[in-house]
């Protein structure tokens, strides 16, 4: 009798270390209804394919760009030939790894076991594609995170420790590794994720349902590529709840509008405020919303804002190049803010690759014998692209030379393509948790204006985009001195005016000890500003928020790493030290202005060169 209670209770309570009733989310109650989901899940699966399939099908679609899986082969080829060279390297390798596999196996098996004395489990790791609890405290589950990530951290060693290979070689290789092991992370398949799992179990396989319908729409947004959702693009409308602070449109070119914004003081600095935003992106993250924004604060600060709201280019673009951005961009607006304001001189701002295209501008300027900008203060701007970081994997010869072949077909580079290669950075952010929650879970991503803005993504002119790529990332001719522009050579040491150099810790497209290398390029006096956060949240930072925080220090001199240890942290938002810094330089007031002067506005603000989406 009391064997059999002794059994009953080992039946009960199964292997030592291990309760059998933990797997009962995973065992699946309904499989008939399962089955059918599973068949309407393939039906949907289905009708993605026909969306991306249709539009190529039918010649509207091209795809111009080469396709990137090729140059990876050919980087990761460079390093396995280093292993393989050498039977015993190859094997040292291996053994390494199966000596590992072996480990995390008798770990589990000894866990399972119940045994106390088995080896100690390593540290952790602080990952939240596996926050789930199941990830430690189901054997499966454990085992599959431990592999992963033993797998992943030999494939970076295989990069690293692969001899032979030039600099730029090992940053692609490095790079590619990186986005194949978070693409083949357990966390983003359905029977090696639990929390999915159990998900999938418990609606029997609704979820995959939904994801796949998602899928199919995301696919059909993006006219035959995947547009991923990484947020409810229906909240949100463009001069509606985004980019609202009043202004008027008061000029345009074949390139951009030119936005005046509406006083807010009675009286204004005298130097007008000229920004020139990023092509890449649409200019309203520095306008998301009226907390938010970058441009209603410094119109309350009294200065009168004008902004560059670059063209989204179509075939017609095709050969706008940096000549013409500049020419018909930068100096038309200084040439608008004349006749509104009757101002010959104006502090100007530069966002990101609006900033480099600033920079060389005033390079032209200065040997032009153009004073009008007295001013410049440089967002997240790169002049020296020496340390440009992930970027620069896709601007070597070869890789420009296809996408300059795919462009020519068109005229231009899809906004996608570039959305795609800044996601790709950050991919384990940006990427892969979107991918999970929306097309394995099923679930419709929460409104966020950030990533609203994030997907409204631009074209670029052929011309234009070709010249950036070769010019900055391919030959860092800018600051070389080797830039040539309206037919003359540029030099950055002829710009003397003060700047205001600002990058932002966490910056993954402009890394902050690229922007501070840059610094020295100058021939003038450079305040080098850091901000806490990254290439967004780092410089949208209102001051009534109190996130994050900048340091300031000597001048941008030496070692990146020196400077940043000698520097003098503050807590809150860099924008009060910005406006600081401007009124230092001129704080003359005049009366309010009247939006546009002698101009005849085209339309309210934000104009309609901003609404079109590519």
């Amino acid at each position: 009798m009391s064997q059999e209670k002794d059994g009953d209770t080992r039946e009960a309570a199964g292997f030592a270390g291990f309760d059998p009733r933990t797997i009962e989310p995973y065992v699946v109650k309904n499989p008939e209804a399962l089955a059918v989901n599973f068949a309407r899940t393939v039906e949907q699966l289905g009708r993605a394919a026909s969306a991306w399939l249709a539009p190529r099908e039918r010649g509207e679609k091209v795809d111009t760009v080469a396709d990137p899986v090729v140059d990876m082969v050919k980087t990761l080829s460079k390093v396995s030939e280093y292993w393989i060279s050498d039977p015993r390297r190859t094997l040292e390798a291996q053994t390494h790894l199966l000596g590992s596999y072996f480990s995390i196996w008798s770990r589990t098996l000894q866990k399972i076991g119940g045994e106390t004395g088995a080896a100690e489990e390593a540290p952790a790791v602080t990952d939240k594609r596996f926050a789930d609890e199941d990830w430690v405290k189901n054997p499966f589950f454990d085992f599959l995170r431990q592999a992963y990530l033993v797998t992943a951290d030999w494939a970076e060693k295989m990069v690293s420790q692969a001899e032979g290979l030039d600099e730029h070689t090992r940053h692609k290789a490095a790079f590619y590794v990186r986005q194949i092991t978070s693409a083949l992370s357990p966390s983003n398949f359905v029977t090696t994720n639990p929390q999915l799992y159990r998900e999938t179990v418990a609606s029997n396989g609704e979820n995959l349902v939904r994801g796949m319908r998602m899928l199919a729409e995301d696919i059909m947004a993006g006219k035959g590529d995947l547009k991923l959702r990484q947020t409810d693009t229906s909240k949100f409308a463009v001069g509606e709840n985004l980019a609202i602070t009043p202004g008027k449109v008061i000029a345009q070119s074949d390139v951009c509008q030119v936005i005046q914004y509406d006083a807010a003081t009675e009286e204004v600095l005298k130097r007008p405020l000229m920004i020139c935003p990023p092509w890449i992106n649409k200019f309203y993250v520095l306008d998301l919303n009226p907390q938010k924004s970058f441009i209603k604060w410094a119109v309350d600060q009294g200065h009168t804002v004008f902004v560059i709201s670059w063209v989204n280019p179509d075939e017609r673009h095709a050969r706008k190049d940096w000549e013409a951005y500049a020419r018909e961009g930068i100096d038309f607006a200084l040439a608008t803010i004349k006749q509104a304001c009757g101002e010959d001189e104006v502090n100007a701002v530069g966002y990101c690759v609006g900033g480099t295209l600033l920079a060389a501008t005033l390079a032209l300027h200065a040997q032009e014998g153009d004073k009008r900008i007295r001013s410049a203060t440089l967002f997240t701007t790169q002049v020296d692209f020496t340390y440009a970081g992930d970027l620069k994997i896709f601007a070597d010869e070869d890789q420009i030379a296809a996408l300059e072949q795919g462009m020519a077909a068109v005229g231009y580079l899809e906004g996608s393509k570039m959305a795609t290669a800044f996601n790709m950075l950050r991919s384990s952010e940006l990427i892969w948790p979107y991918f999970v929650n929306n097309y394995l879970k099923g679930q419709e991503p929460l409104p966020f204006d950030l990533l609203y803005w994030n997907s409204d993504s631009t074209r670029m002119p052929a011309a234009n985009h070709s010249y950036y790529l070769r010019n900055c990332y391919l030959t860092n001719s800018l600051s070389k001195g080797e830039m040539t522009l309206a037919g003359k050579k540029l030099s950055l040491k002829d710009v003397k005016i003060p700047i205001y150099n600002l990058a932002t810790r966490e910056d993954h497209i402009a890394p902050a000890k690229s922007v501070f290398v840059g610094s020295s390029a100058f021939g003038g006096k450079v305040t080098f500003v850091l901000s806490g956060s990254g290439h967004i949240a780092g410089v949208v930072n209102p001051p009534d928020r109190n996130k994050y925080q900048f340091w300031t220090g000597g001048a941008p001199k030496g070692a990146y790493e020196d400077w940043v240890k000698s520097a003098k942290e503050t807590p809150g938002s860099w924008w009060p030290h910005w406006h600081a810094w401007i009124e230092k330089l001129d704080a003359r007031k005049v009366p309010a202005r009247k939006t546009g002067g002698p101009l005849n506005s085209i339309e309210e603000a934000p104009g309609s060169y901003v609404r079109v989406r590519a």
